[in-house]
């Protein structure tokens, strides 16, 4: 994975993902939490907390502490977070030595590039989690459901602009990781313009590996279909419950 995303273009991290876009996702996060729960979940970890965009839309529901790798990207969600308990630490390792009654892994759990590493994540959800909790993962998609895509966007702040093209695609179908290249093109406060390249490598696994996964660790595992209005077929979730 290239770090100029969550590094040196953390700074500009509201325009490339403005935290407003987040809310119907959010919204379908909560559902899901709330409808799969054995009981009404009060603590929630976020693992991979990113620039803190969901959980700026779930935190009025549940009693939130977040994690990421990135202390850059954790500075952006104590802007918009202040009042969050925030920690620098990897997924697949972090210990804080307590325990929620939910546990969420947006989409930085496609970073997992191996089976290993999503084991690794899964445990520490696994490990967070009280008995009678809930996990709920959201890979961007599963390898049944992967298809190439291009997509664009960015917003403008004053005289400041952002714009990107993303670009995801599959260079060997026979492994179980995808590319996605990002072109930025930054205009600072004087109009200057510069471009920039980012490679992100992501993992791919079949819906079998995740329920399986789920499984292995110790969840009673779960998938649903969730819709978006961005999204003609929707995006599989995975959930699960520690009995």
């Amino acid at each position: 994975m290239s770090e100029h995303m969550y590094t040196d273009l953390a700074d500009w991290w509201t325009l490339l993902s403005p935290v407003e876009e987040y809310a119907e996702e959010a919204g379908l996060f909560r559902s899901v939490l709330l409808d799969h729960a054995l009981t009404r979940p009060r603590t929630l970890l976020e693992l991979g907390s990113g620039g803190g965009n969901n959980a700026f839309h779930l935190k009025a529901d549940f009693d939130m502490t977040l994690i990421d790798l990135a202390a850059d990207m954790l500075r952006q969600s104590r802007k918009i977070n202040p009042e969050l308990r925030h920690h620098q630490g990897d997924m697949r390792d972090v210990r804080l030595g307590k325990q929620f009654d939910a546990v969420f892994i947006h989409d930085a759990i496609d970073y997992m590039t191996t089976r290993a590493d999503l084991e690794r994540a899964m445990t520490t959800a696994y490990v967070h989690c009280r008995s009678g909790g809930v996990v709920l993962l959201v890979p961007d998609c599963t390898a049944e459901r992967f298809e190439p895509d291009t997509s664009s966007g960015g917003t403008d702040a004053g005289r400041r602009g952002f714009r990107y093209l993303e670009w995801s695609w599959d260079p060997d179908a026979d492994d179980e990781m995808t590319t996605t290249d990002y072109v930025f093109a930054i205009r600072d406060e004087h109009g200057d313009v510069r471009v920039m390249h980012d490679r992100h490598i992501n993992g791919l696994f079949s819906r079998d590996v995740w329920l399986a996964t789920l499984a292995h660790v110790g969840f009673e595992p779960h998938s649903r279909i969730c819709e978006h209005s961005d999204l003609d077929a929707g995006y599989e979730v995975f959930i699960g419950l520690k009995r």
